[in-house]
């Protein structure tokens, strides 16, 4: 009897509804992880003045929920190959959920702190399980275009928080964002109910039953039995443990490096925009609907340079559209801190959004391919908890800029710093050592410039 690889049913199968569910519930994680991340920077000035607290101060408040990402991505984004990834979740949504609404009840900054901080370590652990599995049941054919749709349920988070401070953050108090986090752990019970675990984890538990289940629902089709055998495939592993130098082997060393910096570089971005544009637009004479406005406007182009970067992927590669994306990036942060017109303004943060967190979106992909697969959720969660370090950084060095007498929006001109460090960085990823990557037609290009 031939073996059967599930991994490669699964990246044969056509797109049916046992993808449409697994594609809703990631939506839904990571629509609440960008709704989350969003409210502090949109509540952020009220919240400043209630407190009484500095600029210098928010941006650290900033950094320490950053931090508390940081300590998530590792302790429970590592986690994921070991208990499973469906439960790591789950977890991550309890502690968001949880957490996030007990800060909304905070009396100063120092209890705010503590609640934010722990419900961040849930917000660093969610991300790498959800493209983890997102990446694992999506068809090959056209996994980079889902994984970018998906991702857009970070920028609906993003947009629907600022369509919620738009109509009533004038009206009501910024711990009304807070509380609305609750809504994550209300939804856990039904996702633990209807989302599969890993196929790799119960693969390397001989599972045969949950496996032969995950499969007839992937092809739509009743062939797969506990009696058939299931092959791991020579990239996965059987080793039980947190897999962390793996992925320096086989010369992987250089690039995974590589997508530390260049991960680093695109949170420093990410973080330092979403904590600090509200204030930057409204310290630059704008009113605090048209902030939200700006905010939304961020959040739009971060979904359209997910999506555009996810089509065009599948042409010419990811490195070659991230490439681009953050060239366009630099030079568009560089304009904003000259511009005064209300018009460009829109369009270049829309193309900022595009190219910081649209690159982002799509690094993390990229980066899940280039592992095989027992190691991709600590490879990525790896580079995801070292990117923690931008995370951290970019809310701290904003405060202190807004502190001096330096106009609001030269702020802008160094944001255009890590986007070209970024651009460098992953000119050096040795494409060749990967797994799944994508390289598109114009490989030649990095050859090119490195030669």
């Amino acid at each position: 009897m031939a073996k059967i690889n599930p991994e490669t049913v699964i990246a044969n199968s056509k797109f049916n509804k046992f993808h449409l569910l697994v594609f809703i519930w990631c939506f839904i994680a990571i629509a609440s992880d960008g709704f989350d991340i969003a409210v502090y920077g949109l509540g952020l000035p009220q919240m400043m003045s209630e407190f009484e607290i500095t600029p210098a101060v928010a941006g650290a408040i900033g950094s320490y929920a950053m931090m508390g990402m940081m300590a998530g991505t590792f302790i429970l984004g590592t986690m994921t190959d070991v208990i499973g990834r469906k439960r790591v979740l789950a977890i991550c949504l309890v502690i968001i959920g949880l957490f996030n609404f007990l800060a909304g009840f905070a009396p100063n900054e120092t209890v705010f702190v503590i609640f934010r901080f722990i419900a961040s370590i849930g917000m660093g652990g969610l991300m790498p399980a959800v493209i983890s599995l997102m990446a694992e049941y999506s068809p090959r054919k056209n996994r980079a275009m889902i994984v970018a749709l998906m991702y857009c349920g970070y920028s609906i988070g993003t947009i629907g928080a600022s369509l919620l401070g738009i109509y009533f953050l004038e009206y009501l108090s910024w711990r009304l964002f807070f509380w609305v986090s609750i809504f994550t752990v209300v939804i856990t019970p039904f996702f633990l109910k209807q989302f599969p675990e890993s196929i790799n984890y119960h693969l390397v538990r001989g599972n045969k039953e949950e496996i032969a289940d995950i499969l007839n629902r992937a092809t739509g089709t009743e062939k797969y039995t506990a009696r058939d055998e299931y092959e791991i495939s020579e990239t996965v592993s059987a080793e039980q443990g947190l897999p962390f130098k793996k992925i320096f082997s086989e010369r992987k060393a250089l690039s995974t490096i590589m997508f530390w910096i260049a991960v680093i570089s695109c949170l420093m971005m990410i973080s330092g925009l979403g904590t600090w544009l509200p204030n930057i637009m409204q310290e630059s004479g704008y009113g605090v609907s048209s902030a939200m406005i700006f905010t939304m406007t961020l959040a739009v182009g971060q979904m359209t340079g997910s999506l555009a970067g996810g089509y065009m992927v599948d042409k010419i590669g990811h490195r070659n559209v991230l490439l681009t994306l953050l060239g366009t990036g630099a030079a568009a942060f560089i304009l904003l801190s000259l511009t005064s017109s209300t018009a460009l303004l829109f369009i270049l943060i829309g193309i900022a959004g595009a190219c910081t967190a649209g690159s982002q979106n799509l690094i993390n992909p990229y980066i899940t391919m280039f592992y095989p697969s027992d190691i991709r959720g600590a490879g990525l969660s790896i580079a995801v908890g070292m990117g923690r370090i931008g995370s951290i950084t970019g809310p701290l060095l904003i405060g202190w800029v807004l502190m001096t007498n330096m106009p609001a929006q030269l702020s802008f001109l160094g944001f255009a710093v890590p986007c070209l460090i970024a651009f460098c960085a992953l000119l050096f990823v040795q494409e060749q050592h990967g797994t799944e990557v994508q390289q598109g037609r114009f490989r030649k290009i990095k050859e090119a410039v490195i030669s």
